[in-house]
């Protein structure tokens, strides 16, 4: 019993990552859930640079898989420049083999964080309550378009 505690608190207490400060050192990937007025839920993959804390894409649908997640983040890379790290928890389309052959072929380090330990995301973690506070919690989306369209603005 001592040996499963210990083995416990040792998992729970990893070292940060350090991360050189400059634009596209490390990017954190989240996802955010949100009605539309017919009842329906839609998703928002968020992914922030950690340096800057500039929310690089927005990306809302119904349903996102981790080949989307893969495109959208070659599509980002396009534009944007390689990062250094790819920072997200373990959810099925981050642990698809999708994500893992393309951060692979990239050459990028993707980090998972801990179960349970949503901190260990914290940027993204921030930006995702202010966009709850500031966008969602305040608009009634009537459908996926008037969702897209207002969240691309």
């Amino acid at each position: 019993m001592r040996k499963r505690r210990a083995r416990r608190k040792a998992v729970g207490t990893r070292a940060p990552i350090l991360v050189e400060a400059r634009p596209n050192a490390r990017w954190s990937l989240y996802f955010v859930h949100d009605p539309i007025a017919c009842d329906r839920r839609f998703r928002i993959l968020n992914v922030v640079d950690d340096v800057t804390r500039e929310c690089l894409a927005a990306i809302p649908d119904t349903s996102i898989s981790g080949r989307r997640v893969a495109r959208e983040l070659a599509a980002l890379i396009e534009r944007r420049g390689k990062p250094g790290m790819f920072v997200s928890d373990n959810g099925t389309e981050l642990t698809s083999n999708a994500i893992l052959s393309s951060a692979a072929d990239r050459k990028i380090e993707w980090h998972y964080i801990a179960p349970g330990k949503p901190m260990q995301n914290g940027f993204v973690e921030s930006f995702n309550g202010r966009m709850r506070d500031e966008l969602l919690k305040e608009t009634m989306f009537r459908n996926m378009a008037h969702a897209c369209a207002v969240i691309r603005a």
